[in-house]
């Protein structure tokens, strides 16, 4: 007999701005009682509604259950920067050029990007939460230019087209002067996070999948070949499970030692008003990824994504223990205060309307969790910070492990080593943190 219980379960701090944008939604109930399914996937965020949606694809008479934690949309998947990135996005580097072969991994994140697409016109999500716009990596420095120089090059390399911006242009598509350049990538697409999550939810559950809000998982045991999933108020038996935890896998017994649990944040603006508009300029909807990937990410949305906003995100930090109080989302968002208002001079000192922290978990190699754990248990974890595309495959990926499917994608995972082992706490965390601190410093203008 197997058993496994769950030490931690996801708690973060603020609110999830993308979320709360869309106000209420209706609830899905918490699972009470016993049931039985086919198949149970751990988890409503990318990852896991992805491989629900490919398990109702592969097993279209499978009973399929999900469960989540907290509530739809309210987790990492409302509180991400809501890109989702076609090629190479290697946070370690300094260009976000990859290590490795760039072709596949591209192909691979455009199979999530067409996964996605796909989902929206079979459920009718609304076609703002998946805007095909593009985007910009923005420089503000000499070093940060040559960064853009060096990955259109290696884009180059690749066959792939970008344009440079130069600084009139970032200004006309910004309305700020911070910019000096920016490289241009028409394949990111540009999420509303929490609609499109929404609407996945929403679709799957009228396709028959059974969708189960505040139902977090407290152990798991496997005896004559079934899984018994127990929540708090309820329990459900089935043949195979997914766990699309991302770091919380470590919550389950697995990976100890060997996953970076890390915490990004965020802050919002308040609804912008015409004269405000006007003040700023610029168009009404962009996304700028910094060109050192320790920089500072920025978006404007409009009223198709939720209202006229801007999105402000920076400032990292490693906490193995999976949880940040109020102060480190308070000390950031001072921070992201001044980032932003360097950018806008204009609306220098506008107070933020939202400020939160999101969950990340990198390994030091790179790799993702996407495989067979034990026997009918599956796992679709670690997005390295790149949780919708990345997120969308290793659930795509997991669901064909469970159905026995051989494709790119489980090949690709499969392929890859094992994390690397995690220097022993607290240097982990001591030495970590101070890296960050110190390429946060040397990005401080980007």
């Amino acid at each position: 007999m197997t058993q496994l219980r769950v030490d931690r379960l996801p708690d973060l701090q603020g609110p999830a701005a993308w979320n709360a944008l869309l106000g209420p939604s209706p609830a899905y109930p918490p699972l009470e009682g016993r049931h039985t399914a086919d198949f149970v996937v751990v988890g409503a965020g990318f990852a896991g509604l992805s491989a629900a949606r490919r398990l109702r694809q592969l097993a279209p008479q499978a009973r399929i259950v999900v469960l989540e934690a907290g509530r739809i949309a309210e987790s990492s998947a409302g509180r991400n920067s809501g890109f989702m990135i076609d090629l190479p996005h290697e946070l370690t580097s300094d260009d976000y050029a990859g290590a490795g072969d760039d072709r596949a991994m591209i192909g691979l994140n455009r199979q999530a990007i067409a996964f996605a697409d796909g989902a929206v016109t079979d459920y009718q999500i609304n076609a703002h939460y998946f805007d095909r716009a593009g985007k910009v990596n923005g420089a503000a420095s000499d070093a940060a230019d040559a960064h853009n120089q060096s990955y259109a090059k290696h884009l180059a390399s690749l066959g792939e087209t970008s344009e440079m911006l130069d600084g009139q242009a970032m200004h006309e598509l910004t309305g700020s002067r911070y910019y000096r350049s920016g490289l241009y990538t028409p394949g990111t697409v540009m999420l509303q996070p929490a609609g499109y999550i929404r609407g996945l939810a929403a679709g799957l559950a009228r396709d028959g999948v059974s969708v189960h809000e505040s139902s977090a998982v407290v152990g798991m045991a496997r005896d004559r070949g079934d899984w018994q999933v127990q929540t708090r108020a309820g329990s459900v038996s089935a043949g195979s499970v997914i766990l699309t935890v991302n770091g919380h896998l470590e919550s389950f017994g697995f990976e100890k030692g060997r996953l970076m649990q890390l915490f990004l944040y965020a802050v919002m603006t308040p609804e912008l008003d015409g004269d405000t508009m006007r003040r700023l300029g610029g168009r009404s909807r962009w996304g700028i990824t910094p060109s050192d990937p320790m920089g500072t990410t920025v978006r404007r949305i409009d009223t198709g994504q939720g209202g006229n906003r801007i999105v402000t995100r920076t400032c990292a930090t490693l906490v193995p223990g999976r949880r940040v109080g109020p102060a480190q989302v308070a000390r950031a968002a001072r921070v992201m205060q001044a980032k932003f208002d360097a950018r806008f001079p204009r609306l220098k000192g506008m107070r933020m309307q939202y400020a939160w922290a999101g969950h990340l978990c990198l390994t030091l190699n790179g790799v993702s969790v996407m495989r067979k754990l034990d026997d009918g248990l599956y796992s679709g974890c670690v997005q390295n910070g790149l949780g919708t595309a990345r997120g969308t495959l290793t659930g795509i990926g997991a669901a064909e492990l469970a159905c026995g499917v051989d494709s790119d994608i489980t090949r690709h995972f499969s392929a890859e080593p094992p994390p690397k082992r995690l220097p022993p706490p607290p240097f982990q965390q001591i030495g970590a943190n101070a890296v960050l601190r110190i390429k946060e410093w040397r990005a401080r203008h980007e």
